[in-house]
């Protein structure tokens, strides 16, 4: 999975501090249990992710010197929050569909 330079730096800066990391592995947790399906759970924590990215941008390096750079423009997270909930969420069941029956 590729990650915007937004995401990977949102992604690094959170595996470097673990309190941080822990945060964001209960977060994902809990935002799939909250949810029907990882659809719904990645929306959700897209919205969480921006802020999260704002928040620290005005206080946290490495994050105040790229928006010092280039602004800060609304980026996507979906891609991170999908490959969060795929590396720390169990998959859910798939649904059995019903097969045609033959004649």
């Amino acid at each position: 999975m590729s990650l915007n330079r937004s995401e990977q730096l949102v992604c690094d800066y959170v595996e470097a501090n673990p309190e941080e990391r822990s945060y964001w592995y209960d977060k994902v947790r809990d935002a799939a249990r909250m949810e029907r399906d990882d659809h719904e759970a990645a929306a959700r924590l897209t919205e969480a992710l921006w802020a999260y990215y704002e928040e620290r941008s005005a206080v946290v390096e490495p994050f105040k010197s790229l928006v010092a750079r280039e602004g800060l423009r609304r980026t996507s997270m979906r891609n991170l929050a999908e490959y969060w909930l795929r590396l720390w969420v169990a998959p859910r069941p798939k649904k059995k569909t019903k097969m045609a029956e033959r004649p």
